[in-house]
C-alpha cells in the first residue's frame, strides 16, 4: 500500500498497488489534478483519516527532528497515516521524509531524489549565534530569532 502526497496526483504518480490518501490533499490540488484526485478515488484509491494518537506521534517525531514548522497539517496527516497502515509514504517532501525516515517508515521520492540522510536540525539565535537543540519561539538569552540550522 502507498501514501500519496500532493506531488504525486502533480506528476501522474501510477502503481499496481494499493493507493490512500488523506482528504486536505484535494484541496491543495487545482484543475487537472485535481481531477485525477477524483478519478484515483473512483477507481477505488482509499480516502484515510489518521487516528489522533498517531497525528500526535508524528508531531512528536516533527519536533523532535526540528521539522515540525517545516509541515502542514495535510503533511502531518499523510505521514501519520502511512504509519497507521504500515504503508509507504510517496513524496518529493523532504521533511515529510525526514519525519518517515525517523519513525521507520519506507518512502519512495518522486520526481526528485530523495534524502540521503536523516537530520536532527538544529537552532541558531542570529544574533548572539548560540545553538540549540529545539525549536523555540526567540532566543531565550538575548531574545532573536532563531533559524533552522544543518548539523552537519
Amino acid at each position: 500500500m502507498r501514501v500519496l502526497d500532493t506531488s504525486a496526483f502533480i506528476h501522474e504518480y501510477t502503481t499496481d498497488d494499493a493507493v490512500v490518501s488523506v482528504p486536505a490533499v484535494h484541496d491543495e490540488l487545482e484543475g487537472e489534478t485535481a481531477l485525477r484526485f477524483d478519478a484515483m478515488e473512483g477507481s477505488g484509491m482509499t480516502i484515510h483519516v489518521p487516528a489522533p494518537e498517531v497525528v500526535t506521534t508524528v508531531e512528536r517525531a516533527a519536533r523532535g527532528s526540528g521539522d515540525a514548522d517545516e509541515l502542514s497539517e495535510t503533511d502531518v496527516r499523510l505521514v501519520a497515516t502511512a504509519l497507521e497502515l504500515d504503508a509507504m509514504l510517496v513524496t518529493d517532501d523532504y521533511a515529510m521524509q525526514n519525519v518517515a525516515e525517523r519513525l521507520d517508515l519506507d518512502i519512495e521520492p518522486i520526481a526528485r531524489d530523495g534524502i540521503t540522510e536523516a537530520r536532527e536540525w538544529r537552532f541558531q539565535c542570529v544574533g548572539c549565534g548560540r545553538t540549540f537543540d529545539e525549536q523555540r519561539e526567540r532566543c531565550p538569552i538575548c531574545g532573536s530569532d532563531l533559524t533552522r540550522k544543518n548539523p552537519a
